[in-house]
């Protein structure tokens, strides 16, 4: 590749989208945000992921670069092999062809992927995760999800939903989830979940984040909630690595920034938790919101026909 080659890479979320140009070697020569209007519609939605990704093309040729390809991430079901988002909640996709729409658009080739396993990807080789052979990379947000880098590869599965680390059972009784079943971890542990939580027992709205500080000051209330969640949180880890048996445990997402307020009691949940087991490292991600369109970028790459 030449030293003017770039991707255009985008990570599309519910609410907005972070696009770059990015260089083969990871670097981010432009960077821009856009509305992801999601209330408007899956057509609109395309409409406007189309039109960033050719005005993002049509900047790097006015300055002096090459775009060589295209790489989108979605939320979701999406099907790699076939360029297909299958189902997305957040943006209404069903079926959508998005990769053949935009190499008719663009003419550039294209790769598509789930968001959270092209952040997974950008961890494991740019990130937090390097020099980890095997690697789970857990994104902790509004919902929770994961990917399984096995040497640099994220597991895709069958039906292209590997990874919905959210929905593993943790809490049979516990409160129901988005999916309709009640006790997943999602229900139990993400941001909006211990949110919501808080204002139950509380009768007072709070943010994740203010419960994670409000925690670290000894509120009874934020002490049992937060617990409650780490807790959780490890029995799911603690499921993951009896599967998968990784070196390294990437945390990434809203709730990462709690730093040692989410880390330390984590570590010690799941250490007690582990038998036979190897312990796996738990550290946080590196790249931050940038990561779902790093790995775009890379999917991009790897994706691109080589003469």
């Amino acid at each position: 590749m030449s030293p003017g080659d770039v991707v255009v890479a985008l990570d599309v979320g519910g609410t907005g989208m972070k696009c770059a140009l990015v260089r083969p070697d990871g670097g981010i020569v432009h960077a821009e945000r856009h509305p992801t209007d999601a209330d408007r519609g899956p057509d609109a939605v395309v409409r406007s992921i189309l039109e960033v990704a050719e005005g993002l093309a049509g900047k790097a040729r006015a300055d002096g670069l090459d775009p060589v390809a295209l790489g989108i991430a979605v939320p979701g079901v999406v099907d790699e092999v076939r360029g297909v988002a299958v189902w997305s909640a957040n943006v209404g996709f069903r079926n959508v062809p998005l990769r053949d729409l935009a190499v008719a658009r663009l003419g550039l080739p294209t790769a598509l992927g789930h968001d959270v396993r092209a952040g997974g990807l950008a961890e494991a080789r740019l990130g937090a995760g390097q020099g980890s052979g095997q690697l789970l990379f857990v994104a902790i947000g509004t919902g929770i999800a994961a990917a399984h880098v096995v040497g640099g590869v994220a597991a895709v599965g069958a039906h292209g939903a590997a990874g919905e680390f959210g929905h593993i059972l943790v809490r049979p009784c516990g409160p129901r989830c988005g999916c309709g079943r009640p006790g997943c971890l999602e229900a139990v542990a993400s941001a909006a979940a211990i949110a919501r939580r808080y204002a139950e027992l509380a009768d007072s709205p709070a943010s994740a984040a203010d419960v994670a500080r409000r925690a670290a000051t000894g509120e009874p209330i934020a002490v049992r909630v937060w617990r409650e969640a780490v807790e959780a949180l490890a029995d799911g880890l603690a499921t993951a690595q009896a599967l998968f048996d990784v070196e390294r445990v990437v945390i990434g997402g809203g709730l990462a920034q709690a730093g040692p307020h989410l880390f330390d009691p984590l570590r010690a949940a799941l250490r007690e938790r582990m038998t036979f087991h190897r312990e796996p490292v738990l550290v946080a991600a590196a790249l931050g919101d940038e990561a779902g369109c790093l790995g775009a970028a890379l999917l991009a790459l790897d994706a691109r026909p080589h003469p």
